[in-house]
């Protein structure tokens, strides 16, 4: 497999991301390949297997969103889709409350098809990108080849991500998250050979904005996976998922809430600096919370810029301040 690190004057920027903002930062940073390579991480928690195929909801959303075929409205699946196998499915009585529409299922169809002839959940991804056009330059890996399986515990009892989050809308109140099967993960291989390349240099690291319970938890979870990325790392950069006290998208606030910590960048910053003590060492935050910053104490490296990637050349500008944060050693 040829990774996208491949020009020793250049630092690689490693991306740990879910779907929703992380992918929508990843395909901010796929216009910058050409400055930084790319290596994006993606989130193994949230795949599951439905009509008999491997579903992988965040790695998909980043391959659609780099590639430029990520339907924007809809924050996830493709653009231009159409539904006829999912009517069908329904018509005949069918699991029909996990959406996958028809292209969307034609990449599931032909990641089953290289699993059966032997090729890891890496190897697999790499071809899909080729397929799709990932930009030069970009690497999307997923964060472990081993089953690693995000559960929720909520007032009504243990429930799978996808019935939680799909089937129930994230409706019952959670109490805890498990990742089921994590004690026996690694790093994925793939991921280890793209850093083995980068030995003579250091890498930056940046967290997308990701719920850090759902998409987050399940990569940094994974035995090994801290020390590697902080044992190379220049610099590693948090994004905040929390602007204005809530979630542009999905149930990061929510979830906090319920978990009883104040959903705001603060909060997040704080929660996330005692879950992984010594990892983080710079926190970006939305110019709507440039007010809270004195909030923190001053060992806190806050950065404040505009992060709500609503419109692509916000993205980009995002992207290229990233990269300018990253440049200098902190």
């Amino acid at each position: 497999m040829v990774y996208a690190v491949d020009k020793p004057s250049q630092v690689p920027l490693v991306v740990l991301s879910g779907g929703g903002g992380g992918a929508r930062l990843a395909a901010a940073l796929s216009k910058c390949t050409a400055q930084r390579p790319v290596i994006v991480v993606t989130n193994i928690g949230d795949d599951f297997e439905h009509l008999g195929l491997l579903i992988c909801p965040d790695t998909d959303s980043v391959l659609y969103a780099t590639s430029g075929k990520l339907d924007r409205d809809r924050g996830w699946g493709r653009e231009g889709e159409s539904w006829q196998v999912l009517d069908a499915i329904q018509g005949m009585a069918g699991p029909s409350w996990f959406q996958l529409g028809d292209k969307d299922l034609a990449l599931h169809l032909l990641r089953a098809e290289q699993l059966r002839k032997g090729c890891d959940l890496a190897g697999v991804t790499q071809v899909l990108s080729e397929r799709l056009d990932v930009p030069e330059g970009m690497t999307v890996i997923p964060a472990t080849e081993q089953s690693v399986r995000t559960r929720v515990v909520t007032e009504e009892g243990e429930l799978a991500f996808q019935e939680y989050f799909v089937g129930r809308r994230c409706e019952p109140a959670l109490r805890d998250v498990v990742y089921e099967g994590i004690g026996d993960a690694s790093p994925s291989p793939s991921l280890l050979a793209a850093l083995d390349a980068c030995v003579d240099r250091p890498i930056d690291v940046v967290l997308g904005p990701s719920n850090p319970f759902l998409s987050l938890g399940p990569i940094l979870g994974i035995p090994g996976m801290l020390s590697e990325l902080r044992g190379r790392a220049r610099r590693v950069v948090a994004v905040s998922p929390i602007i204005g006290g809530r979630a542009l998208k999905g149930p990061a606030a929510k979830i906090m809430t319920e978990l009883g910590l104040p959903a705001s960048a603060p909060g997040w910053t704080q929660w996330l600096a005692k879950r992984y003590p010594g990892f983080v060492d710079t926190w970006v935050w939305d110019d709507a919370d440039r007010g809270l910053v004195a909030t923190l104490p001053d060992s806190y490296d806050v950065r404040v810029t505009a992060t709500v990637m609503s419109e692509p050349g916000i993205g980009e500008g995002l992207a290229d301040w990233l990269l300018e944060v990253c440049s200098v050693a902190p």
